[in-house]
């Protein structure tokens, strides 16, 4: 009976230490899912040729106001920030010295007027009487002169009046132009004058002029393909991309090239306008500035969000036939849209990763779905 224990207690041993190992192993681990990534097809697209500057935003019209006359302000008759109206009456300069002065000429003017009636009806007199041998030439002379200085008299005064009715005009300060007016820089009660500078600023809104630099090269460059288009037009349709990085939605067309060179830059200023019916464009704002050159060309594009920079340079990530990862360096072009203009690396049709690009890595296997383009 003791043997026979010993015996069931060491089979009861080595059965617990075998399911202890058994259990103590690792599951073997099921392999995780490749990563699914965004893709879309590099395909040709209509490029427009262009040049690329840096150009600011400036007015078509800018004016200062200032007074012309001297006096307290007695009313500010705007709101800054505000859009006012060519002839809109914006500042208002004390009028009564000037009322006054233009009340006292007129006077002086009906005093005029009949001191030269009379200096007439004396110098009429005084001529016929002559003709009759009752008067002398000597009064025949005074009265002429009489009268000539009683015409000069009122001509004078009528000057003065002129001139005083002018001074009361300036003393309304209206905007000369449509456009909106800045801070105020006199407030309601100072005393202005000619010497004090400009009471506040107004900036035509719509339309708009975008000036940049163009070198001479670039200039000669566009000279050439105006002289070989059909219409022989020396103006180019331009775009503005915003310092937010987004396209400005209304083009808009160059309108003047300057008549010398910058020796300072070796460039030449060029003016396009634009319409500005919104605002967006202020004046004195930086821009990009797209130049449209010739007819569309083929070019091969991706999306912006399919290009990568590293030290090396510009790259994209490609799904293979294979289904794997493969880092391209390529070269990139110009801007179109929401897309980039790729000059050298692919070929059409390779696909391109657009989302998923930072779980990802080269020779790594993909799930690639294709995305729709933009």
């Amino acid at each position: 009976m003791v043997v026979l224990a010993v015996a069931v207690a060491v089979v009861a041993a080595v059965g617990w230490f075998a399911f202890r190992n058994l259990a103590s192993q690792p599951q073997a681990a099921v392999p995780a899912p490749p990563p699914s990534v965004g893709v879309q097809v590099v395909s040709e697209k209509g490029v427009n040729r262009s040049f690329e500057f840096v150009g600011r935003i400036k007015a078509v019209n800018e004016v200062e106001l200032r007074a012309r006359v001297e006096g307290f302000l007695e009313k500010v008759l705007f709101t800054e920030g505000q859009h006012v109206k060519a002839g809109q009456l914006l500042y208002q300069i004390e009028k009564v010295q000037y009322q006054a002065e233009v009340d006292r000429i007129k006077a002086n003017i009906q005093i005029d007027e009949a001191e030269l009636i009379n200096a007439q009806v004396q110098y009429d007199r005084s001529f016929d009487l002559s003709k009759q041998n009752f008067g002398t030439q000597a009064l025949v002379d005074t009265n002429k002169a009489k009268l000539e200085n009683a015409k000069g008299k009122l001509l004078y005064d009528k000057a003065a009046l002129m001139q005083a009715q002018a001074n009361l005009d300036y003393t309304d300060i209206r905007s000369p132009i449509d456009g909106r007016i800045g801070r105020i820089r006199h407030t309601l009660g100072n005393l202005v004058n000619p010497a004090s500078g400009a009471l506040a600023l107004i900036v035509s809104q719509d339309p708009i002029y975008v000036i940049f630099q163009a070198s001479e090269r670039d200039v000669l460059e566009y000279s050439r393909k105006i002289a070989e288009s059909p219409d022989k037009s020396p103006h180019a349709t331009i775009h503005v991309r915003l310092p937010d990085g987004r396209m400005y939605p209304h083009p808009g067309v160059t309108e003047f090239l300057d008549v010398q060179v910058d020796p300072t830059t070796d460039t030449v200023a060029v003016r396009a306008q634009l319409p500005n019916p919104d605002g967006v464009l202020i004046p004195g704002g930086i821009v990009g500035v797209t130049v449209e050159r010739g007819a569309p060309r083929a070019a091969l594009t991706v999306p912006q969000s399919a290009v990568q920079l590293d030290q090396a340079g510009r790259y994209v990530l490609l799904v293979d036939a294979a289904k794997k990862v493969e880092l391209r360096r390529i070269t990139t072009g110009v801007d179109h849209g929401r897309d980039i203009v790729v000059t050298d690396g692919l070929k059409e049709g390779e696909l391109v990763i657009v989302e998923g690009i930072q779980k990802v890595r080269p020779g790594q296997v993909v799930t690639a779905t294709v995305v729709p383009g933009n």
